[in-house]
């Protein structure tokens, strides 16, 4: 193995009573890419915050280059050779390429800036990204999520950096781009620099990465070469125990049409969909970026108008039918409270603006839409509401000091598990998910997919939208693919592979089977 860039010794840091790093030590070779893997709380953000020079460690040292590293802040440890690629992109949208890549270590003579030097220096850096093509001038805006990552790392090259860390750097690429980013780290890697790379997809580590270390309740648990370990043992060290499935199995039998969806059609989108849903069934939904898949459950669950179509939705065990059109729904804004009443319960992708607030109480998250059961003449039963919440956090595993801990304190899996229980404690029968186990790790995503195998054996009918085809192939009964607004296919879940969910939604044929 090549002599580490960087090396981290003992980084110890706390806030208050809780520990998030305990002697936490970490080497990353030169000319290789390293996966720093851990559930969501397990100390990794806190530990790159301390690299970055966000936060000043309590204890322990550091070394960069053979050289004492102890960064004042983010500045210092940007100029030092640390280059920190965020998942949320950290770019001045109306500046250009150009400035962007130097903003903070611009070039000048006599008080003015030296273009000059500064557009030789952005040009050496999109040629080692082999992106020689990007017009310095263009501003940052105009540019796809793709390119504008591309900046990003072009930053940290500009300020001639030694170590470059990726978190979660994939979250919002298509396939493409992420093979395109696969291969500027292959290029990053052969120039030399240490690359540490952050992701809960461990099919992403096995395809980029050479070595790995694993954190846990902000400890050191382990680490070593990839090609040593396996996706179990890896797993087993990350959540404290054996796992040995990550796609648990609940037996679970579909049972009634519940809805009904005929002809639906929003403003853009969803065009023209019909399908059914049946009672303890869980339909996946794939498809690229921009396929139609958040419109189409943002009309169903009345967020987004819709021109024409109607739901059909069961109630009383299937004794009753109540037929829904959309097209009254074109002059007035959809009635969510209808939707609720009716059963339907959203779980959206964007659990930081639109699934949950952020400002209020795990308590309060979880029962806003469902307050009747602690209230009577107008006051809340306060005592009772928090021991309810207290349950509901003990059956799904979330981790907080108390019902009154604000949602915002949480990590991003335990945000995720509050927003699931919400829809569970409001009793919703339709249960629409969107990305529910985007950004959490493989632990909390398995007790996603055994809790979402449950509500299906207890008679719940699931719509499940992801962008990882290989949970959607496991967990799911069927599996739908959207393409422009509209479903292209439907088959059993076993009848598809990865392949053919791609080639259908990349197709140009309109056929909806």
């Amino acid at each position: 193995m090549s002599s580490p860039v960087l090396t981290m010794s003992g980084i110890t840091k706390s806030f208050g009573a809780t520990h998030a790093l305990r002697d936490v030590s970490l080497d990353v070779p030169a000319g290789r890419v390293m996966a720093l893997i851990g559930e969501n709380g397990a100390g990794k953000s806190t530990l790159m915050k301390v690299l970055s020079g966000a936060h000043s460690p309590d204890a322990g040292t550091m070394t960069l280059n053979g050289k004492p590293f102890a960064p004042s802040g983010p500045h210092a440890a940007r100029l030092a050779g640390v280059g920190m690629i965020y998942q949320e992109l950290n770019l001045a949208p109306d500046l250009s390429v150009e400035d962007n890549i130097m903003l903070g270590q611009e070039r000048g003579r006599f008080g003015l800036l030296d273009r000059a030097t500064q557009r030789a220096k952005v040009r050496d850096a999109l040629d080692l990204l082999g992106h020689s093509d990007l017009k310095p001038n263009t501003p940052v805006r105009e540019l796809p999520i793709a390119q504008q990552q591309l900046v990003e790392i072009a930053r940290a090259l500009a300020s001639d950096c030694k170590v470059i860390v990726f978190d979660e750097p994939t979250s919002s690429l298509t396939r493409s781009d992420v093979e395109h980013l696969f291969a500027v780290i292959r290029r990053l890697k052969t120039a030399g620099l240490g690359i540490v790379y952050i992701s809960h997809f461990l099919e992403e580590i096995r395809q980029v990465c050479d070595c790995y270390a694993v954190l846990r309740d902000g400890q050191s648990v382990g680490g070593g070469d990839l090609s040593d370990a396996t996706d179990t043992n890896i797993v087993s060290l990350m959540v404290g125990r054996s796992v040995s499935e990550l796609f648990p199995s609940v037996p679970h039998t579909p049972g009634e049409i519940v809805l009904q969806v005929s002809g639906l059609s929003g403003e853009s989108s969803p065009v023209d969909v019909s399908f059914e849903l049946r009672r303890g069934e869980i339909l996946g939904i794939a498809g690229l970026i921009g396929a139609g898949r958040t419109e189409l459950l943002r009309c169903l669950f009345g967020l987004d108008r819709c021109r024409t179509g109607s739901l059909t939705r069961s109630v009383s065990e299937g004794e009753r039918f109540t037929k829904r059109g959309c097209q009254s729904q074109v002059q007035r804004s959809p009635s969510l409270t209808l939707r609720v009443s009716e059963g339907f319960g959203l779980v959206s992708e964007d659990r930081k603006t639109e699934g949950l607030a952020q400002s209020r109480s795990i308590a309060d998250n979880m029962t806003y839409s469902r307050l009747k059961p602690y209230s009577r003449f107008g006051w809340l039963n306060l005592k009772r509401r928090r021991t309810a919440v207290a349950d509901w956090m003990q059956r799904l595993h979330v981790k907080a000091a108390s019902p009154e801990q604000s949602v915002s304190e949480l990590s991003g899996g335990n945000q995720q598990k509050v927003a699931i229980a919400r829809v569970l404690h409001q009793e919703a029968d339709i249960l629409l998910l969107d990305e529910p186990t985007r950004g959490i790790d493989v632990g909390t995503k398995a007790e996603i997919y055994r809790l979402m195998g449950e509500q299906a054996a207890a008679g719940k009918a699931i719509i499940f939208v992801s962008s990882y085809l290989t949970e959607l192939l496991a967990v799911c009964d069927r599996v739908a693919v959207m393409s422009r607004g509209r479903f292209k296919e439907i088959r059993v879940a076993r009848d598809w592979t990865a392949e053919s969910v791609m080639s259908v939604a990349v197709s140009v044929n309109e056929t909806v089977a």
